[in-house]
């Protein structure tokens, strides 16, 4: 007879489990020990046959194939748009609940975008996909919203130093090199990334749009609107690619309709969910993305007056590209699913009664 005392877990299946963020998804499940009773890890035909360790246990992975999501409870993905949008309608169709870390769903009306420390309660509208919105859209809503919940924001303008992490490990690794190849007096050639980065920068790789935005710019404007339910929000953002290996940085500008006291956005921010306030005035010490590395929270803090704006307000964050603002933000949505077993896929009849 089954104990319905004992608490239930989940069959996962990662998909893209060998980039960068499915070996951190992967990571963290083990480390905060999300209830696994099964996992599947998929990815290309190529990475089939690897292996990797979860628990104690080594798991081979497989190439994502038709019928592989049979029996899934919840997918994590993060394999890049076109893989989603081949694959998780099938996952979907299977019962399951996928997360999906790329841009296919996002902006889809009925696909909620969700930060969890923001607008937890739309993962719950789920028709069996949920989006998780971009590093940097995620880095600047965790640290804004608590300041817009008190004072509503009217314009924000933010340029972003990204790194190498959000290209994925491959360009992690092409930054190294790189670097080597310049001390040691070679011209590196680049091969993931358009240009050299090492010892360089230069405007987010992504291609150009309409107006002359590009499309990373235009994932912050228009994500950062559907997780605040705020259509109206102006917002503009230049996106930068830095030589830095991982941890995306943000420079901050918010206007209000009246001015907002400092002390009080420091108290609001050092006592926000996902934030860490990190300020030293005296040391010139604030958040830098080799502090930010391979940590959940978001650090916040030059905090301080626009001079050139009596409603204005200055700050600067850091925050884990990989972990935050990728696979951290999937997992807590899977916690916040399974916290109140609340992760029926009302697509598929038979998600409607998951085994333990």
């Amino acid at each position: 007879m089954e104990d319905n005392n004992l608490p239930k877990s989940y069959r996962v299946a990662i998909l893209g489990a060998t980039g960068a963020v499915g070996t951190e998804l992967l990571k963290l499940l083990e480390c905060r020990n999300f209830p696994v009773s099964a996992l599947k890890l998929l990815a290309s035909p190529r990475s089939s046959g690897r292996t990797l360790s979860f628990n104690g246990e080594t798991i081979p992975v497989e190439a994502v194939s038709d019928g592989c999501f049979q029996g899934i409870d919840i997918v994590l993905a993060s394999a890049g748009g076109s893989t989603s949008r081949a694959w998780l309608p099938q996952a979907v169709e299977a019962g399951a609940v996928s997360i999906d870390n790329s841009s296919a769903f996002r902006l889809d009306p009925s696909v909620p975008l969700v930060v969890p420390e923001v607008n937890p309660e739309a993962a719950f509208g789920h028709r069996g996909i949920i989006a998780n919105p971009n590093c940097t859209t995620i880095l600047l809503a965790v640290a804004i919203w608590p300041l817009h919940q008190v004072q509503p924001v009217r314009r924000v303008v933010v340029s972003t130093y990204q790194s190498a992490s959000g290209a994925g490990a491959r360009a992690m690794e092409e930054l190294k090199v790189q670097a080597r190849a310049i001390l040691e007096g070679k011209t590196p050639t680049p091969e993931v990334l358009p240009y050299p980065l090492a010892f360089n920068l230069f405007p987010h790789n992504s291609p150009i749009v309409d107006g002359g935005y590009c499309e990373e710019e235009m994932k912050m404007v228009n994500e950062t609107r559907k997780i605040f339910d705020a259509p109206e929000l102006r917002l503009t953002a230049t996106c930068v690619r830095v030589p830095v290996l991982r941890a995306h940085s943000e420079a901050v500008n918010l206007e209000f309709d009246r001015p907002f006291e400092i002390d009080r956005a420091r108290e609001i921010l050092s006592g926000a969910p996902g934030v860490k306030l990190v300020e030293n005035w005296q040391s010139n010490y604030f958040p830098m993305p080799i502090e930010a590395t391979d940590r959940d929270e978001v650090l916040v803090g030059r905090i301080r007056q626009d001079i050139s704006h009596p409603c204005g307000l200055e700050l600067w964050l850091s925050g884990d590209q990989i972990r935050k603002g990728a696979a951290l933000n999937a997992i807590e949505i899977a916690e916040l699913l399974v916290s109140g077993d609340r992760l029926s896929n009302p697509a598929s009849m038979s998600s409607t009664a998951l085994k333990s």
